[in-house]
């Protein structure tokens, strides 16, 4: 095989690209971390395991890839509604409640396989956790820049620990999906006085 059909080959153009992403968190959704395969995704996607192999180096990069790209809308930086309520609001209002449902049924089976796979934590990490803080910081720097909320409180280190524990804890403790409108009376009753507290 020359070298431009090589190049020409690891093109992925974007809507392939979702393509893909859709097929692996499908695949997650049926079978779960531990059992999907790149075998099976390439199958799926018929796609070759050589080209999944070469776009992201391994099922970890895979999987957390596809789902920061499931991520709706705008990201948390982005957001800017010129208050830290609406910002939070906005947050939340990117995924409907079937989305929500969707999701929390993905991430409990991925916070279990992320336990006992390092490579999927350290991929997790890099294209989820550290980017998400990083827009939490700048949300909540804009708000500290406005006056709404004290750069010392500490409260300020644990708003995505709340944030994803009220998601999770919704299904945990009250046997229900989390929905929009108990996020958002999570967010105005436990979030916010949380950070406006003196």
């Amino acid at each position: 095989m020359t070298e431009a059909a090589t190049t020409r080959r690891s093109r992925i153009t974007p809507e392939r690209e979702a393509e893909l992403y859709a097929a692996v968190l499908d695949l997650l959704r049926e079978v779960g971390y531990d059992a999907l395969t790149m075998d099976a995704v390439a199958a799926r996607t018929r796609s070759s395991k050589a080209t999944l192999y070469r776009q992201w180096g391994g099922k970890a990069e895979l999987v957390a890839k596809a789902v920061r790209h499931d991520k709706p809308g705008s990201s948390a930086g982005e957001i800017d509604t010129g208050s830290l309520r609406g910002d939070l609001h906005a947050l939340t209002m990117r995924s409907d409640d079937c989305q929500m449902e969707q999701n929390s049924a993905l991430m409990r089976g991925l916070a279990m396989a992320v336990h006992g796979n390092p490579d999927l934590l350290k991929a997790f990490k890099e294209h989820l956790i550290e980017p998400e803080l990083a827009e939490f910081r700048r949300m909540l720097q804009r708000a500290i820049d406005r006056g709404e909320i004290r750069a010392d409180n500490p409260a300020l280190d644990y708003v995505m620990h709340m944030m994803i524990g009220g998601f999770a804890a919704r299904s945990l403790i009250d046997e229900q999906p989390p929905t929009q409108a108990f996020l958002l009376s999570y967010i105005d009753a436990v979030v916010l006085p949380a950070l406006v507290a003196r």
